[in-house]
């Protein structure tokens, strides 16, 4: 085993060499906050898809969603069904419009800009607003990815879990700092390239290793309710389904229409054409990904039996397996540091895109947008630096607790951007009577209504997530989405210029 771990650690340092070096490159075509905050507007359909499709699953992917489907049955693979229709209806319908609309509302750079230039807030409430709701969320969001990197280091190497925390926050920060948009486009390209292979190879390999039959191999592994119900939709942890239940996990598809992360990366492809690519090749990477992550927790549970995870160690089955795989079974251990190395690059691809959409809200948004409105270009860039350095570290410090769930922090923080973003987003594009209070209304409604059914004991001391078992995301989405109507009919409607605008987008006019 110690002849292996050489290897893995091989595999690995080749890797994160190869990360910083496509940061260093890409830091010398950086000329303008447009080119690191959305890469000039210049990405190919294919990055562009493996891009938002990368920094969209995170180590989630690889850890979180095949450690619940170990622990508690298929009946978790209803996530992976809402977030598979989420991201099909988030490009056929959201991708082409927010471009064009991004780009006829003053060519905004940001979520954030495109609120206030599409409703016109010369105030800049909208802008505040939504800025401070994006770094509060991906706050909790990176710090998931940087706990995800932490559990994969100790797992693999042994290395105490803050030291291993460490290492992987500061790679992370090194090539989002030098390289900005451009640089975590291309490395999410290469990530999304390996953590697809990654799911693909591992569950077959093993299938192949498994003795007997899978379904006897689960019951003799104490699965709740046996194989029958573990390998049922209807069942979840050996109990039935409920339809809130069912409710719940589907409505994680939601949260597609508001992820400022995955949004920024149509606003950045190089025209409509290659958007149109990024469709097909973005659809079939999640369909794929999902399918095979909650197949890699059935495979895992059978596999590395007779040996069991308990105690929030569900969360490590691939990397489990992995080990297993390439330095006892198959003994291509350099091989098995790739795939790990895939599990990593889930883990970054994530938090690479958070730091920076956080970076350029700070940045471009709140520092030049309200504080300092005649910043040139090379002070913006310092200060998004700076901030994508401030918010590592307090990511850093709340990943510290090495017993922090994964599958939590990313729930809770999906819930708050999906819930604050996604209908104002969503009405934005798609009806003409929205307005500024709307959107205002919106915004706050959903986050506030996440923050209060995850977080506030209103219920003989519980949350009222606790009691319900209902996701805040469906509450928070329903509510915000109410609330934009209720208030944009009850206010005054839209300037004759911003229904104008909204009439050249639908009908791509004056888009340049």
């Amino acid at each position: 085993m110690e002849g292996s771990i050489i290897w893995i650690l091989a595999a690995f340092a080749i890797y994160l060499i190869f990360m910083v070096v496509i940061g260093v490159i890409c830091a010398r075509k950086n000329e303008n906050a447009e080119d690191y905050f959305l890469g000039g507007r210049k990405l190919s359909g294919a990055v562009a898809a493996l891009s938002a499709q990368a920094s969209d699953m995170s180590g989630w992917l690889l850890m979180g969603l095949p450690g619940s489907v170990y622990a508690l049955g298929t009946g978790q693979s209803w996530i992976a069904i809402g977030l598979f229709i989420g991201t099909v209806c988030n490009w056929l319908f959201i991708s082409k419009r927010l471009r064009r609309y991004t780009i006829r509302a003053n060519n905004a750079l940001t979520l954030p800009t495109y609120f206030e230039n599409r409703f016109h807030d010369r105030k800049r409430v909208l802008l505040f607003i939504s800025s401070v709701t994006i770094v509060i969320f991906f706050l909790v969001y990176t710090a998931s990815a940087l706990a995800a990197g932490g559990k994969l280091f100790n797992s693999v190497f042994g290395i105490e879990y803050k030291i291993a925390l460490t290492i992987g926050a500061a790679v992370i920060l090194i090539y989002t700092f030098m390289g900005g948009f451009l640089a975590v486009c291309t490395t999410d390209f290469v990530q999304g390239t390996l953590m697809l292979v990654g799911l693909l190879v591992v569950p077959l390999a093993a299938y192949g290793m498994i003795s007997g039959n899978v379904s006897d191999v689960l019951d003799a592994s104490g699965v709740a309710g046996g194989s029958a119900a573990y390998l049922s939709l209807t069942s979840n942890g050996g109990k039935p389904y409920g339809l809130i239940d069912i409710i719940s996990q589907v409505a994680w598809g939601l949260g597609y229409c508001g992820m400022p992360h995955i949004l920024v990366r149509f606003m950045a492809v190089r025209d409509e054409k290659e958007l149109n690519k990024s469709k097909g090749i973005a659809i079939v990477w999640v369909a794929l990904s999902l399918a095979f992550a909650c197949v890699i927790g059935v495979l895992g549970r059978a596999y590395l039996y007779p040996g069991l995870l308990t105690d929030g160690a569900e969360e490590k089955v691939f990397i489990e397996m992995i080990i297993k795989l390439f330095t006892a079974d198959y003994h291509l251990p350099i091989v098995g540091g790739l795939f790990l190395c895939g599990i990593l690059a889930a883990i970054m691809s994530t938090a690479d895109s958070q730091l920076l959409v956080s970076a350029s809200s700070v940045a471009e948004d709140i520092f030049r947008g309200i504080i300092k409105k005649d910043a040139d270009d090379k002070t913006v860039l310092n200060m998004s630096r700076i901030t994508v350095l401030v918010i590592a570290v307090l990511a850093y410090i709340i990943a510290l607790n090495p017993n922090s769930s994964i599958m939590g922090l990313v729930s809770n923080a999906w819930a708050g951007l999906g819930a604050a973003f996604g209908p104002t987003v969503l009405l934005s594009l798609f009806w003409k009577r929205t307005n500024f209070q709307g959107a205002v209304a919106g915004i706050i409604t959903g986050a506030l209504t996440v923050l209060i059914w995850d977080y506030i004991p209103l219920v003989n001391g519980q949350t009222p997530g606790s009691v319900t078992g209902l996701y805040s995301l469906a509450i928070g989405f329903a509510l915000s989405l109410l609330a934009i109507v209720i208030v944009s009919l009850m206010t005054p409607p839209p300037s004759a210029e911003m229904l104008e605008e909204f009439d050249d987008v639908v009908n791509n006019r004056n888009i340049e």
